[in-house]
């Protein structure tokens, strides 16, 4: 059983979508940054040092100590490490890394290694109450890389204030994009001119009103198809075939316009400072193949699996078998890293064992000069990669492995499937033809939540799938960093891409009115339970 977000709500009240967030704390800590920073660096990036940490402690001033301690313990290793030479150094690191991983093993997993304990031998033991604090996933992670690179003599900075803004800059804090001291840390502290503050300004708004949107009126009423079916599954009882698909499918796009709305807001944010955070998703239902999709989805998470987990097993150095077992053992970390619980390390494995088939199948297309066989692979290649995450999202939304095989299960075509199917397809056609408006009135006043969801689930699907993504929309603006990418030069979205315009104006007001219109009270975003 994992963490349910919803106990996030009470602790952490100041979420970026919050009045307390959008009218208070963003406005005098962005005004200030730039008043301090106009006249000299320093004296600001003390100032968003200490905005960033009273955000974090907004939720719980005792967590202060742990992230604290947490900054200050790793830049003394990372110091240590690069002055010390030989066998010292390696052991250094060691040590480093076994403190971060022993601090997250502990708040993160010793209730699921108890649990399986207590089960497999028959015990009774009992951690007690443990409180996983807000986004220690992501800065233990963070400082990771840090001590490896500090290893690898990649670590050019050793500024103490530098460092600590690099971990708890508060638009990536607590649920990413995971960010590296490389491209961070050069960042902090310089000058802008008074025009190059409102360009930034007015980006920032620009891309965080499309990620407020993406979360408040997408991923919020996505909820109301998910998380019922979800329940049924749960229960074990009541979910039909179209129930089961429509779940699945709600919240294969909840989790994605959710996810990205926190970064796209992230990127906003961060870009209303003068500081550029790393790209975190680029059109990952657009795949066409596994490996293509983890390139688009979370690809900050993908780049340190690759970079820190991945190369050091050996990467694809030592044959294609050993590639197999590395790209098995990367995923199986990513899926216990979002949590722990066996519907994770089954999210992750599947992920594995797609990326193991993906490696072959990409190998036997480079060798066929069969055409037909190669169209066939043009043609199946993005439904097929679709299906394939819809189907692992399950495990990693459902809350026990029993709910994520009684969901799949009830995503299996039964023989009375089709016959339902026809049936409804029969009834839909008449309605259509004997009253077309029907359709659109009775549904509204007998339950309007649901209805709204279908629609915003329709909806959700052509954006994710058509239409152009932030980045394509900023175009040459470039509001986060490596968002250099072919399909920025494609001529049919220039004239869609951002300027300082009044009709680009108009879009964002009306983003954000839509926003206020769907608002139904503060929600969590899902990827702060990792």
């Amino acid at each position: 059983m994992r963490d349910d977000p919803s106990q996030y709500t009470k602790k952490l009240a100041m979420l970026f979508n919050s009045p307390e967030f959008l009218f208070v704390f963003l406005p005098l800590v962005l005004g200030v940054y730039h008043l301090l920073n106009r006249r000299e660096g320093r004296s600001a990036l003390y100032w968003l040092i200490a905005a960033s940490l009273f955000f974090y402690g907004w939720w719980n001033p005792a967590f202060l100590l742990l992230i604290g301690a947490s900054i200050t313990i790793n830049f003394l290793f990372g110091a240590a490490i690069r002055d010390t030479v030989g066998r010292q150094r390696k052991l250094l690191l060691i040590t480093g890394i076994a403190a971060n991983l022993a601090c997250i093993g502990y708040f993160k997993y010793t209730g699921f290694i108890l649990g399986n304990l207590n089960a497999l031998m028959n015990l009774n033991l009992n951690a007690g109450s443990i409180v996983l604090p807000l986004a220690i996933s992501f800065f233990t992670f963070q400082q990771i890389a840090f001590l490896v690179d500090a290893y690898r003599n990649a670590v050019k900075e050793n500024d103490f204030a530098r460092y600590g803004l690099f971990v708890v800059f508060f638009p990536q804090l607590i649920a990413g994009p995971i960010v590296h001291h490389r491209e961070m840390m050069p960042q902090f502290g310089h000058q802008l001119a008074g025009s190059a503050i409102a360009r930034n300004i007015n980006i920032g708004i620009t891309v965080f009103a499309i990620g407020l949107f993406k979360k408040v009126v997408l991923a919020d009423t996505l909820a109301l198809v998910a998380d019922p079916a979800f329940a049924m599954a749960q229960a074990q009882q009541g979910l039909s075939f179209l129930d089961a698909w429509s779940g699945a499918l709600a919240y294969t796009f909840q989790l994605y316009f959710d996810f990205s709305g926190y970064s796209d807001m992230a990127v906003g944010i961060a870009i209303m400072f003068g500081i550029r955070l790393p790209l975190n998703f680029y059109s990952p239902y657009k795949a066409r193949s596994i490996i293509d999709f983890w390139r688009r989805w979370h690809m900050t998470l993908s780049r340190f699996l690759k970079d820190y987990v991945y190369i050091p097993l050996g990467g694809n150095r030592k044959g294609r078998y050993r590639r197999h077992i590395n790209l098995m053992i990367t995923m199986l970390l990513g899926g216990i890293w979002h949590g722990a619980g066996w519907p994770f390390v089954v999210w992750g494995a599947l992920h594995g064992i797609f990326l193991v088939i993906n490696h072959a199948w990409r190998n036997l297309m480079g060798r066929t000069t069969n055409e037909a066989l190669r169209q066939l692979n043009r043609l199946i290649a993005l439904p097929l990669t679709f299906v394939c995450v819809v189907v692992a999202w399950v495990f990693f939304r459902a809350p026990t492995m029993e709910a994520a095989q009684f969901m799949l299960a009830a995503m299996l075509p039964r023989p009375d499937t089709f016959a339902a199917g026809l049936s409804w397809s029969k009834s839909l056609v008449s309605a259509l033809q004997d009253h077309p408006l029907t359709l659109l009135i009775e549904p509204l006043s007998h339950n309007p939540a649901h209805t709204t969801a279908a629609v915003v689930l329709v909806f959700s699907a052509l954006v994710a799938l058509l239409m152009p993504n932030t980045v394509n929309l900023l175009g040459t603006s470039h509001p986060a960093l490596s968002a250099t990418v072919p399909e920025q030069q494609n001529n049919r979205l220039r004239s869609l891409q951002w300027q300082p315009s009044l009709p680009w104006a108009v879009c964002v007001a009306v983003l954000l009115f839509a926003c206020a219109l769907f608002s139904t009270g503060l929600s969590p975003f899902l990827y702060f339970q990792f």
